[in-house]
């Protein structure tokens, strides 16, 4: 997600008619940017919602290993990031791509038994459009911050897509079948609906 506002001109428009706009609606247009969520790159003291629960990033430049999480006696959730501190923002994305991966694959994999369908493959990207989407060949792309979610969140988004499987629309028959198989697709979508967009703000910088 980049932290920036794009003026599309009309075909006849010129520069100078651009810049006028921009200045006058300059208000406008800061107070839209200013309502965006903060952005909180993976960076030591940072806090990344792990399958929705808080934990805190802390380096730990002298350990082996990556990434791995921990929970305190104080009962604080942690995300342990081993290595040099220039590592940690990739490290941090590599590991949460990869549980993200783990989750939808499992809860993908449950729901294709119970329809009667098959998973040929599933990816994992930064979608910024949209939370999932499925081919007709069987190929499910995921975005990883699914991760970042309720993990009830991520478990309905695996149905959802499984289901376009057994339906590929989204008549009233395709949402019976999602109701079917996951019992908190309600509760899912006005998470989403309601919380979705703060989930692009992890792993980005001002």
């Amino acid at each position: 997600m980049d932290r920036e506002a794009i003026l599309t001109m009309p075909p006849r428009g010129t520069l100078a008619e651009a810049k006028d706009f921009a200045q006058r609606h300059g208000a406008w247009i800061a107070a839209r940017l200013g309502r965006m969520p903060k952005a909180a790159p993976f960076a030591h003291g940072t806090l990344v919602p792990l399958r929705g629960v808080d934990h805190k990033i802390v380096h730990r430049a002298s350990e082996r290993g990556t990434v791995w999480a921990e929970t305190r006696d104080s009962g604080e959730r942690i995300l342990c990031v081993a290595g040099g501190v220039e590592h940690i923002d990739r490290r941090v994305h590599d590991f949460l791509k990869r549980e993200a991966r783990k989750d939808l694959a499992k809860a993908s994999q449950a729901y294709a038994e119970r329809l009667g369908v098959k998973v040929k493959r599933i990816s994992i990207r930064d979608q910024s459009s949209r939370w999932g989407s499925c081919t007709s060949a069987g190929a499910l792309s995921f975005s990883w911050r699914l991760i970042l979610a309720p993990s009830y969140v991520l478990d309905y988004l695996a149905a959802h897509e499984v289901a376009h499987l057994v339906e590929m629309n989204h008549s009233a028959k395709f949402w019976r079948t999602v109701g079917r198989v996951c019992g908190h697709t309600e509760r899912a979508k006005k998470w989403l609906d309601t919380q979705g967009n703060d989930l692009h703000r992890y792993g980005i910088h001002e």
